[in-house]
């Protein structure tokens, strides 16, 4: 399918999806745009055609494919299509869910998009106060309208997952659920054909499921942007640090790519207790495999939950001696009091920065902190959406190392 081909990519906003997808479809638009672009110089070169004229047999081709072509659009020029579906949404008293597709989707590559992590109040048409979803709220609204679009005649169903549901019950210890793959299995039943999840606890996850694919995207190269501006990457006095023996496989990754030591915290944890927030985890004592003495450290994860692992971390390397330390995370959930335990660990001088991502949505409670950096994925999830729809190869987006070279060289040059 070529980009001047009438658009059949249709994307749903369920309430707590709404901030991350009204961040993504512009990056869409600018992609569809350029490829435009492209194409319509490639094609006036070959052809000998001025690009005007290209543009105008571009969409005359668009046209005669449309069952009912616009006639607001301008024949030598290129209008992106508006990619967002309306959906009105609607909660009952009861807490109930219903999602309602007010235009036809028949055919159509159905986007999803779904924030299970977003905990600020949400306005629904049909109520006049906010409410606050939960996990589980965010879950049953993203399968009403799952059921909606399947029932509406969507081809092909995607979630847009920037954090998969109950990630961290992947494995029993015990008599207890694997709750992880189950999310995955229902989805499947449902009808859907992948999900677009970005660093997911577990990778036993992807496996759980016949015909679903679950498709794992990184948040590296977002993340070494912003690394880049406030630190020296080719430091040598920059320590990669892992801070469990989870993490050492994200950590390693960096340490490859940055060409700089690798060093692990590992913990003693007393599992009779239950970590419920920052200043209460069941850590006993911690031990470091490595040095640094007067080093740049950073750390990686892939969850920041209540945060109190985290900053018991840090707080035991700076009592090693590291003048620097830097922390990302992936899905920066900073649940309960987290977003205080962090001030207040910040102001003891325990880290310097803390980089996420907008895969989970924050509001200026977090964001305006002066030790908290926001990094953008929405591109990484627009690009992958056009690369799955046009059938293109995904691997560049999966495997980012090559253009985690590329910047780092730039950085290079620059300096």
């Amino acid at each position: 399918m070529g980009f001047s081909s009438p658009p059949s990519i249709g994307i749903i906003a369920c309430p707590g999806g709404e901030s991350f997808t009204e961040k993504m479809i512009p990056h869409l638009k600018n992609l569809y745009k350029r490829n435009y672009d492209k194409r319509a110089t490639d094609l006036s070169k070959r052809y000998g055609l001025s690009r005007e004229e290209a543009m105008v047999q571009m969409n005359l081709s668009r046209d005669v494919l449309e069952y009912r072509p616009s006639l607001r659009r301008v024949k030598d020029s290129y209008m992106p299509p508006e990619f967002k579906l309306p959906v009105e949404f609607t909660m009952f008293a009861n807490g109930e869910f219903k999602a309602s597709i007010n235009s036809s989707i028949r055919g159509m590559d159905v986007y999803i998009v779904q924030d299970v992590e977003h905990h600020y109040p949400i306005s629904f048409p049909n109520s006049s106060s906010e409410a606050v979803l939960s996990v589980n709220d965010h879950i049953m609204c993203l399968f009403v309208t799952i059921d909606a679009a399947v029932q509406a005649g969507a081809n092909r169903i995607t979630l847009v997952l920037p954090t998969y549901p109950y990630s961290r019950q992947h494995k029993r210890k015990g008599r207890e659920g694997l709750t992880a793959p189950l999310f995955a299995k229902i989805c499947e039943f449902m009808g859907v054909s992948r999900i677009l999840t970005l660093d997911i606890h577990s990778k036993e996850i992807e496996n759980s499921c016949h015909t679903l694919s679950i498709e794992n995207l990184h948040a590296s190269y977002q993340i070494l942007r912003k690394l880049v501006n406030i630190i020296d990457v080719q430091s040598e006095d920059l320590v990669i640090v892992s801070p469990d023996t989870g993490a050492v496989d994200r950590n390693k990754f960096y340490a490859g790519n940055l060409q700089r030591p690798l060093a692990m915290l590992y913990k003693e944890r007393d599992y009779s207790k239950v970590s419920k927030d920052a200043s209460h985890s069941n850590i006993k004592s911690a031990r470091l495999l490595g040095d640094v003495k007067d080093k740049i450290v950073f750390m990686s994860d892939d969850m920041l939950g209540t945060g109190g692992t985290l900053i018991k971390a840090m707080s035991h390397l700076r009592e090693l001696g590291a003048k620097q330390i830097v922390c990302a995370v992936s899905l920066p959930l900073f649940t309960g009091t987290a977003i205080d335990e962090f001030q207040k660990a910040y102001d003891k001088g325990y880290f310097d920065y803390i980089i996420g991502t907008d895969a989970v949505y924050h509001d200026a409670t977090l964001l305006d902190k002066e030790w908290y950096i926001s990094s953008s994925v929405s591109d990484l999830f627009a690009q992958f959406i056009m690369r799955l729809h046009h059938n293109q190869t995904t691997s560049p987006l999966l495997d980012n190392s090559l253009i985690i070279q590329k910047l780092l060289a730039k950085k290079d040059v620059e300096s």
